[in-house]
């Protein structure tokens, strides 16, 4: 693929979330971003918009489980973040903070990171008063340990992740959080020295391409081996798609990056993932100015996540064998079940190799 294969004038998303129902809250009616959204949605043709009476978000549920989190996949709540949701959060080795611009994702992944973490029906809930959320660039720019005012990732500035709860592209049709925050970051609102982060397994980044972003913005794409992918990501961008938004998007300036994630020893791991960091080197071919990261993620469950993941999805083929794996305890006593130690090594050796063989314009942030 070369930068004459791709015509940016012409790129479409391949897939483009519009939600049923729309609620929302008495809080959120009023504010300026509240209107936003619904004039997107409007344009995107939902015709269940609701302004709902209080604040409370009733009546998700229905008959069954699968009949609840169906309904409330297809939902998008207009909410206002509450005081806790607005302070950033230390988010390492990601990044010095963690900002919302909403909660929850409208994908089917099986292994969903968000599962056990949020409560009641899987909505997507997105913050309204925008203002507030940015806010806390201002408050905390020069602030925090992983990329602020250190030797080895200085160069990114204080840095602010956006996709701790919600893959905010996917999103990003009906909201317009996203490019509002690209654009007065890259404005420099917040000052010159602050740069958002944000995951993403969608490609409709039209809109993104022709922001005055000021390199203030570096978007990872959430990459996996083609067996991974296609059994356990729906609703999502297929891999292709995605590598050509990666394109897209570093050809416009952003910088950019991988999240392979989460890497599981499927058989022939090693040659799938091979493929597709060559599918990578060969998407990112030709670009002068390309700023490329990598971040390497395993796949982890915990008690709380499988049980909603089989509730959510109870013939899904994901292997979550507790007798397998080993466990790892957080600072504060809660457990995770990652792969055992010999079988971690042996990834991270041949990962480590490979990037820097098969695509070494990637710089390797972390592995975990």
């Amino acid at each position: 693929m070369t930068s004459q294969d791709l015509d940016l004038t012409t790129l479409s998303p391949t897939r483009l979330w519009v939600p049923k129902h729309v609620l929302v809250t008495r809080a959120a009616a009023d504010l300026p971003h509240t209107a936003e959204i619904i004039r997107r949605c409007e344009r995107a043709g939902v015709d269940d918009i609701r302004f709902l009476p209080g604040n409370a978000l009733t009546g998700l549920r229905g008959a069954s489980d699968r009949e609840t989190y169906a309904s409330a996949k297809n939902t998008l709540a207009v909410v206002v973040a509450p005081p806790s949701a607005l302070k950033p959060q230390p988010i390492p080795p990601s990044a010095d903070w963690r900002i919302d611009l909403a909660k929850g994702c409208p994908a089917h992944c099986q292994y969903c990171y968000l599962a056990g973490s949020l409560q009641g029906p899987p909505v997507t809930r997105v913050y309204a008063n925008i203002d507030d959320v940015l806010a806390g660039i201002h408050t905390h720019a020069g602030r925090g340990s992983v990329t602020s005012g250190t030797l080895a990732r200085g160069g990114e500035g204080t840095t602010f992740e956006l996709s701790c709860y919600t893959d905010p592209l996917g999103i990003e049709s009906v909201t317009g959080s996203l490019a509002a925050a690209i654009s007065r970051v890259g404005a420099g609102e917040f000052g010159d020295d602050v740069q958002l982060r944000f995951t993403t397994k969608f490609d409709d980044v039209g809109d993104l391409l022709a922001l005055d972003h000021r390199r203030r913005t570096r978007i990872r794409f959430s990459v996996n081996a083609a067996e991974v992918a296609d059994r356990f990501e729906g609703g999502t961008a297929r891999m292709p798609a995605r590598l050509a938004a990666l394109r897209a998007m570093a050809v416009a300036g952003y910088r950019v990056g991988l999240t392979i994630a989460p890497i599981m020893p499927v058989p022939g791991w090693r040659e799938q993932y091979g493929a597709l960091l060559d599918d990578v080197s060969e998407a990112v071919a030709g670009i002068t100015d390309l700023d490329l990261t990598a971040e390497i993620i395993t796949h982890r469950f915990t008690p709380a996540s499988k049980e909603v993941l089989l509730g959510w999805y109870p013939r899904t083929k994901l292997e979550m064998d507790e007798e397998s794996r080993s466990q790892k305890r957080s600072k504060f006593g809660g457990v995770k079940y990652v792969y055992p130690k010999q079988t971690m090594t042996e990834m991270r050796e041949w990962f480590t190799e490979e990037l820097e063989r098969r695509l070494p314009a990637a710089r390797l942030l972390y592995w975990t």
